[in-house]
């Protein structure tokens, strides 16, 4: 008989490099697999498992909102969507509409097409979308199109609209003065990118400049979102005062572990899309939805989010005292919250090694930009776990020293 791993080769089409660990099943912080070793799970299924696995209130809403109906199509009333829509908007741009979707790379096609043609209708001399040098927003034609890692775009056709990068100020202002884009769209923190937090003074110049041209100033929240670094959202942060995005793209966290995205726009963009230009068969999802109201409440009336912030402050603090310890393999812990960059002075070799051998030590870790040890832990890691992974990934880093 083929193990699971054959016949993950022989049936599924090899997109992604998969860790050869099969899942039996995940509880709280932790997975299990088919052989009956346990893995705290720092890594939350790409970002998505905000809460952990299997959260009670989650559960409960799955049973009870699947008793009522899974799916009744986009065509019908959905209370669920109405109900996360409404908390969505309050809670953010206080003035606008939801668009739902399944995914984070739907979100940013479903970006592009609204951007599009709120150009068409209200700056018909502006095209096209400033980004940031290393972001990623996504794999599907358009969103690759935005994605500016060479190596995931590459071998694809470049839709016909115009992308324009930027990493500082001095480039945002002459793309705005010389190139008339539609408008400029980034990830408070990058995430594929290496875990790097745009600086407060490049945003807020950034929103600026949108205002003064005409712009749309959209964020990809996809994963900073839903709590994931502090906040509701990542521009929400105190250290980020005065930011207003007229877009806010949101996936992964919000569905409680199931497919829901969409974009929060304000009354700027609120109306554009009109009937026939845009949607989705399965969006929105009644279910994930009713999971996205209990995410909410558990977040913002139940304290999980401060209960989170204290974790990730414990986490920091540790990090900061092994940055301490190893000079020489790390230089900086960046990010916010629970979303955690470990950036090191390793080889892409060497930081494969610390994944590994962490992995065998029961800990599951992600590494972006090739040298640096990203962590997107649940906001409801323990005081103990924290302690088992920092322990550990000394006794790692002692190793290769």
């Amino acid at each position: 008989m083929k193990s699971t791993q054959e016949l993950d080769e022989t049936f599924i089409m090899h997109t992604v490099k998969r860790l050869p660990i099969a899942i039996d099943h995940a509880h709280g912080n932790y997975l299990h697999d088919m052989e009956g070793n346990t893995y705290l799970d720092l890594f939350t299924g790409l970002g998505v498992n905000t809460l952990g696995h299997s959260h009670p209130r989650l559960m409960e809403t799955l049973v009870e909102q699947g008793k009522r109906f899974l799916h009744i199509s986009n065509l019908f009333l959905n209370s669920p969507a109405i109900s996360l829509a409404q908390r969505l908007v309050e809670n953010t741009v206080q003035d606008g509409k939801v668009y739902f979707c399944n995914s984070g790379a739907e979100a940013t096609e479903a970006a592009i097409k609204l951007i599009h043609k709120w150009s068409k209708t209200y700056a018909p001399d502006r095209h096209g979308i400033i980004v940031y040098t290393n972001g990623f927003h996504g794999r599907t034609l358009g969103a690759v199109r935005l994605t500016r890692q060479s190596h995931i775009y590459q071998d694809f056709p470049e839709l016909n609209y115009p992308v324009f990068e930027a990493t500082t100020i001095e480039q945002l202002e002459d793309i705005c003065h010389a190139e008339k884009p539609a408008a400029a769209l980034f990830e408070p923190i990058l995430g594929a990118g290496g875990v790097h937090a745009l600086s407060h003074n490049f945003l807020l110049r950034a929103q600026e400049l949108c205002q003064e041209h005409g712009m749309l100033f959209a964020l990809d929240e996809i994963q900073t979102g839903i709590g994931r670094t502090g906040s509701l959202f990542a521009y929400q942060h105190e250290d980020l005062p005065g930011l207003h995005p007229d877009l806010i793209l949101f996936a992964k966290g919000i569905g409680g572990g199931l497919p829901l995205g969409g974009i929060i726009a304000n009354h700027k963009a609120a109306d554009v899309f009109g009937y026939g230009d845009h949607g989705t068969t399965f969006a929105p999802s009644p279910l994930s939805a009713a999971l996205g109201n209990t995410v909410l409440d558990l977040l913002l009336e139940e304290g999980l989010l401060e209960k989170g912030r204290l974790a990730a402050q414990e986490l920091w603090a540790g990090l900061h005292m092994l940055q301490g310890q190893f000079p020489e393999q790390i230089t900086t812990i960046q990010g916010r919250g629970m979303m955690i960059g470990i950036r090191t002075q390793l080889t892409a070799e060497q930081v494969t090694h610390i994944q590994s051998e962490l992995l065998k030590h029961g800990i599951l870790v992600d590494i972006a930009a090739k040298t640096v040890i990203r962590l997107l832990p649940p906001l409801t890691l323990q005081k103990s776990e924290t302690k088992h992974f920092l322990t550990t990934i000394r006794e790692v880093l002692l190793q290769l020293a």
